[in-house]
């Protein structure tokens, strides 16, 4: 069985919650260190690039450690790569140059609803009554943030790539479900997070074209919200901290504590983000915007955590440490 040290389960929930916490705020960060960059001229498709392929430069230690898993699991370290990594972040970063960071976030967070929607109507699988009102909760509080009553308030593009973020994830979660009731060895989460970096960048690299960036952005200045700062700074957080540490502490914090309290400190990271974006950037929500959130977290937690009904499989949504790999289940 392919390991790590961090696999074994130490004592300490305090601990794992304190981890867990700091891999919420790290995620939580990373769109509202983007935002300025691309604002200052930066397309979103080389921001990704930028993320994912300075992150696995810092990663490539473990994927040579780990190598054996590109014989033994190639199709999840390429689904990981192309979802949960290029797929999810290239549309995250895509829809935060159109709509609010918050609404971006919160829409990504329908993943757990859309997981069981496959589940139950593609699968034909049943799930509990929890997680069909998890998923009704979800989409209502999603009329909300986008207040569908004033027709749509934002860009509709940008809505249709959070979504795309959103379905991204989805087919991550439902890939990863494929063959783990084989018995077969887990795989490594350090691991396959390592290689799914080096996967996303090199499908990065052929789809943003970074030689032909404007590379003389990154000496300058960004501005949050009017107040200049280093562009080289805001990338090192994203690259160093909301991905290289956020990614490696929820892995930890997942193996400290069940997948369910991980996941529901993870749900701080789009309140994080939503207060860092009020903050920094001037991204004001309004009350039911703000509440309708509240309600996607809410729906979405609901739908994480639920157990399928009595004598049916575990649905992919309430899945174990070594399908989700950290409690957010991807990286964004």
């Amino acid at each position: 069985m392919v390991t790590s040290s961090i696999g074994r389960r130490p004592p300490g929930k305090a601990v794992g919650l304190g981890i867990a916490l700091v891999s919420a705020l790290s995620f939580g960060g990373s769109g509202v260190a983007a935002k300025p960059l691309i604002a200052a001229g930066l397309d979103p498709l080389h921001v990704v690039w930028l993320r994912v392929t300075g992150a696995a430069l810092v990663m490539l230690p473990l994927a040579v450690r780990h190598r054996a898993l590109l014989r033994q699991r190639p199709a999840l370290l390429a689904g990981f790569g192309l979802l949960a990594v290029a797929g999810v972040q290239a549309c995250y970063f895509a829809a935060l140059s159109r709509i609010p960071v918050g609404v971006a976030l919160l829409i990504e967070y329908l993943a757990p609803a859309l997981v069981l929607g496959w589940v139950r109507f593609v699968r034909r699988r049943p799930v509990s009554r929890a997680a069909v009102l998890g998923v009704v909760l979800a989409a209502g509080g999603l009329a909300c943030v986008v207040e569908v009553w004033s027709g749509l308030g934002f860009d509709p593009l940008g809505l249709l790539l959070a979504l795309g973020a959103a379905g991204c994830q989805t087919g991550y979660f439902v890939l990863s479900d494929q063959g783990t009731g084989s018995g077969r060895a887990a795989p490594d989460p350090l691991g396959v997070i390592a290689y799914g970096l080096l996967v996303g960048a090199v499908a990065l690299t052929a789809v943003s074209r970074p030689w032909t960036m404007d590379w003389t952005v990154l000496a300058g200045t960004a501005h949050l919200d009017g107040t200049p700062v280093p562009a080289a700074v805001l990338l090192g957080w994203i690259v160093l901290i909301a991905t290289v540490l956020a990614y490696v502490t929820g892995v930890v914090s997942v193996r400290r504590l069940t997948p369910q309290v991980a996941g529901v400190v993870a749900c701080l990271e789009a309140v994080v983000a939503t207060v860092l974006a009020w903050v920094l950037l001037g991204e004001h929500l309004s009350a039911p915007q703000v509440a309708g959130g509240a309600v996607v977290l809410l729906g979405a937690l609901i739908a994480q955590s639920s157990t399928p009904a009595e004598g049916a499989a575990e649905p992919v949504a309430g899945g174990g440490t070594d399908r989700t790999l950290s409690a957010r289940g991807s990286a964004a």
